[in-house]
């Protein structure tokens, strides 16, 4: 079967302002996401693409479009079933006021059984995406044979979550998974089993640099995963993904 390639966007200034976009409109790269997204060709450069498919939203498109200007005769796909979550009354809001919410524990401890007021579960996130790849892998390799590779750009958390599923982890443990701006995760899909060969990777280890230390607030513990997303750039999500979304 088909090679994937995941791509998280670039970083966004929903990223940078600490907010949880979901799919507000108008959430653009920031400057140093549009770097990203510009060094993305070279870094793929050794890799022919069957296709490219992406998630409907700006941040997602914009991270590509260097990417498709350096190959004209990449052909460019829109799945819906790759957005963001859809985190309803949730989106736009910043992650420092939703630490707060009592929703936001079960989010990072027992995710299988979150959902989203006026949003999706996290369950259902993860299927639809699931079934996206599925889909996608299937065609892939009719199209182009069994030892094509393809590319989704995509979100933070529906990354973790595919990773998650080809692993064989719970949904539950899906938050121990880390995915910065535009890194490459690749997973190979044979018909017995997935193989995880890269993930999150950046080709920059800089994040790894120990944090200057700030005073201890047990209260934030379980956001903790939101604020390294923030002050990275990273995943500035609901799960490692949300809000870096």
């Amino acid at each position: 079967m088909a090679t994937l390639i995941l791509v998280r966007h670039g970083r966004s200034t929903a990223n940078t302002a600490g907010l949880l976009a979901g799919w507000t409109p108008g959430v653009a790269l920031d400057e140093r996401g549009a770097e990203q997204a510009a060094a993305l060709p070279a870094r793929l450069a050794a890799v022919p693409l069957a296709a490219a498919v992406t998630s409907p939203l700006q941040r997602c498109r914009e991270t590509l479009a260097p990417l498709l200007a350096a190959r004209p005769e990449l052909a460019l796909h829109t799945d819906d079933r790759i957005g963001e979550c859809h985190y309803g009354d949730w989106s736009n809001r910043k992650l420092s006021e939703l630490s707060d919410e009592p929703l936001m524990k079960i989010v990072q401890q027992h995710p299988s059984a979150a959902a989203f007021p006026g949003g999706e579960s996290m369950r259902a996130m993860q299927a639809r995406a699931v079934d996206a790849v599925r889909e996608w892998n299937a065609r892939i390799e009719e199209e182009h044979g069994s030892d094509a590779v393809f590319l989704m750009c995509s979100h933070g958390d529906i990354i973790k979550s595919l990773v998650a599923d080809a692993l064989g982890m719970h949904l539950d443990l899906f938050q121990r998974i880390h995915v910065d701006p535009c890194s490459v995760t690749a997973v190979r899909y044979t018909p017995t089993r997935p193989f995880l060969l890269r993930l999150g990777d950046t080709g920059d280890f800089g994040s790894l640099a120990p944090r200057p230390a700030r005073a201890p607030d047990p209260a934030a513990a379980d956001t903790a995963t939101f604020e390294s997303a923030a002050e990275t750039g990273g995943n500035a999500v609901v799960g490692g993904g949300a809000g870096a979304a």
